[in-house]
Parts: structure tokens; sequence; C-alpha cells
């Protein structure tokens, strides 16, 4: 396998079909090796395009829903980063790229282990991981200027939104499978924000993710 002929091909066949065009985040998708977060026996299938089994029932995101989220969030050098769902690890690198520091929770304590160790051998030091449960939000570090949930939840929690520095932006995938919808909200002014939907999809629940109340006949 060519790695990096495949690499060009996922860029151009996945990612710049689904509009992603910014040459920031393309370059940053030919610099960060994605093969190196994928699990060893899923390393033949790290362009892919499709979710890569991580173990406790988790996935690694489509390479073009990856791409995508970087783009709509418009990271710049000096954001905070907060991350629900450390997963791989590759998502947090590409972050960690764009951004000042990013703080990335996951529920399960192997991911942790695992994307600390991949992050630490490529040298990012503007990282820290920590094991929890933030399905319902993280709000120990004050507020976000960046803000992203790797898995869905079918109802947003306002901790959320709340932890969003004036001008940040929040980025989460909300409602029920099959056609759950990808937003991006940005808090405009205190208490006041601009929610701007952009795509439908559909990818696994964070772990304990909200619920609505639901009827019951």
């Amino acid at each position: 396998m060519n790695i990096e002929q495949a690499r060009f091909n996922m860029i151009e066949q996945q990612i710049r079909p689904w509009d992603v065009l910014n040459p920031q985040v393309l370059d940053l998708l030919t610099k960060v090796k994605r093969e190196d977060f994928v699990p060893q026996m899923y390393r033949t299938l790290a362009f892919v395009d499709m979710e890569i089994p991580l173990g406790h029932g988790e996935v690694m995101m489509s390479p073009k829903l990856e791409a995508r989220i970087l783009q709509e969030l418009s990271i710049k050098k000096s954001d905070i980063i907060l991350e629900i769902g450390t997963g791989s690890g590759y998502l947090t690198a590409l972050l960690a790229e764009l951004g000042q520091h990013v703080h990335s929770v996951d529920i399960v304590p192997e991911f942790k282990t695992q994307a600390s160790a991949k992050l630490q051998a490529h040298g990012y030091t503007n990282t820290s991981l920590e094991v929890g449960d933030a399905a319902r939000g993280w709000s120990r570090h004050g507020k976000y200027d960046v803000i992203v949930l790797t898995g869905s939840t079918p109802v947003l929690p306002e901790t959320f939104m709340h932890d969003l520095k004036i001008g940040g932006r929040l980025f989460a995938i909300t409602g029920d499978a099959p056609a759950m919808t990808a937003q991006l909200i940005t808090c405009v002014a205190e208490d006041a924000y601009n929610t701007i939907t952009l795509f439908e999809t559909n990818i696994p629940l964070l772990k304990n993710a909200v619920q609505p109340e639901r009827f019951v006949f």
C-alpha cells in the first residue's frame, strides 16, 4: 500500500468533494499522519471513507467529517479548545495544530492512555487529556473558545453553550438516528447564541448523552 498516494486520494476523492477547501485544513491532513492514530489491525483502512472501530463500542469518525469540523470551527492560534471524546487522539492532534491548547476528556481510561502516548510520540505539548463523563459539560477549565463534541447527543445540554466565551464556537451533532443534525453554535454576546445547521449525518451517541423525555404509551 502506497500510504502517501492513499492519503492524497482521501483528500481529493472524499474531502474536497465534501466542500472542505480551506488550504490550512487540507495541508494539515497531509501533515498529521492519520494512520499512526488508527488501531494497528485497521491501519490499512486509515484513509477509507468509514468509521473505524476503536473498541468499547466507540469509533473514529470518517476523515471527511473530521475535516469538515475543522473547517467549520475556524480555529485561531490563540483558541483554548475543549474536546468531548478523545477517542484515537487524531482529532485532538489536528485541533492542537490549530489552537493554543486542547483539553480533551474521554470516559474510557484506555483511550486516554493510548492517545496520550501517541500525542507525546508526535511531540504535542499543548494537550491535556483527562478521564471523565463530560456528556453534560466540562466546566472545570473556565470558558472555552471552541468546544467539539465527537459523539452525538439527542439533547444538547445548555452547559456547553454557557461554557463558551463571547465569540466562541461549539460543534455538536444533535437529534436521533438516522437523521441527526450537525450544528455550529456561536456565542455572539452574553447568553446570546447564533445557530447554523450545517448538514445531516449519523454518528454514535456520546456515552451517557442526555436523552429527551419520551412519551410512553
